[in-house]
């Protein structure tokens, strides 16, 4: 399935401007300082299958024992690894939720004591190194290859997937790498097949939504733009059955994940279901859009602006995110295309 090996795409060059603003340091937090951090928390895995070599962009990194002191800089990593039982010290939050320890209200596995939070594109590896981790996750990320010199100095990183550089890591890939390091892969098989197994069940319940049309949007103080077929929300929806739209899928080009849409070809957006994410803006700049309203399916109620922690855990992409997302999403799917 599509949702299980997907990532929400992030960029970090101008071209792909229209999308970095969802991905800044939106936290809200100092990444140039560690003060706070307790250097004697332990929340390591206390067991499971050692040595793990795990192949990444950079090479296989060998994890002989068991972590201690996991940080976890990914897009999604700190919640696999929660989710796997395991609490890092420290976590980058890419979406600025707004729970202190940067997860989302589906994260069963929470914190018993908060980790610091870091920095995402502007991370301070003076506050990583005084942390002092065993193990760094930094598997949805840019791929940099300074970043994963410099983290690597400070402890074992397993970095991106092979060919996952700038965050196109894919999602059961991340699962897979985090589960591996540590020391619980059957865990994260367990995992990726719940997942699985809840899409497949939203897909037997509706079979009218196999082969409709879907688009899906965003808007931020810069423009518009709609995701491709390398993106995570569109696999979210072909995992459902819908088809991208055909006018979005001829616009991008392979490995990019997002395409820009000027104001005088929004009627490219419209498909079967029209879904739109305002990005660090209001809802209304959407919904009272001239351009936007005009849109057929707008017009003709077959559309969904998906906001707050819906539109974090659709956007996020771990299992955990993915089902609560997909229990949220179906019943306003249904009640859309039923009309």
């Amino acid at each position: 399935m599509h949702g299980s090996r997907r990532l929400t795409g992030l960029a970090l060059g101008a071209a792909a401007a229209l999308l970095l603003s969802g991905c800044a340091d939106s936290s809200g937090q100092d990444s140039g300082s560690a003060e706070g951090g307790d250097a004697s928390q332990d929340t390591g895995a206390s067991s499971g299958t050692y040595p793990a070599t795990i192949d990444t962009e950079f090479g296989e990194v060998t994890i002989d024992e068991a972590p201690e002191r996991v940080v976890a800089l990914g897009w999604g990593d700190a919640e696999v690894a929660l989710d796997l039982g395991v609490e890092p010290v420290g976590a980058s939050d890419w979406l600025g939720f707004e729970d202190p320890d940067g997860i989302g209200p589906w994260v069963e596995n929470t914190y018993t004591e908060s980790p610091e939070i870091l920095g995402t594109l502007e991370l301070s590896y003076e506050a990583v190194a005084a942390l002092e981790p065993d193990l760094i996750l930094d598997v949805r990320s840019s791929g940099d290859q300074e970043r994963h010199d410099r983290l690597s100095s400070i402890a074992p990183t397993v970095g991106v997937a092979p060919g996952g550089a700038n965050f196109l890591t894919e999602a059961e890939d991340q699962v897979t790498m985090i589960a591996a390091a540590l020391g619980q892969p059957e865990v994260g098989e367990e995992m990726l097949a719940e997942q699985e197994q809840a899409f497949a069940a939203a897909v037997e319940e509706n079979p009218e939504w196999e082969g409709q049309t879907a688009t899906v949007a965003s808007r931020t103080a810069e423009g518009w733009g709609a995701y491709t077929a390398a993106d995570g929300r569109v696999a979210f929806m072909e995992d459902l059955g819908f088809e991208q739209n055909p006018e979005i899928a001829e616009l991008g080009d392979e490995g990019e994940f997002s395409v820009n849409i000027s104001d005088e070809q929004l009627e490219l957006l419209d498909a079967d279901l029209l879904l739109g994410f305002p990005i660090f803006i209001e809802e209304t700049e959407i919904t009272e859009d001239a351009g936007w309203t005009s849109i057929p399916a707008v017009e003709d109620g077959r559309e969904l602006v998906v906001t707050g922690d819906l539109a974090n855990a659709f956007s996020l992409g771990t299992p955990e995110a993915q089902i609560y997302a997909l229990d949220e999403l179906s019943a306003e799917f249904e009640e859309i295309l039923g009309q």
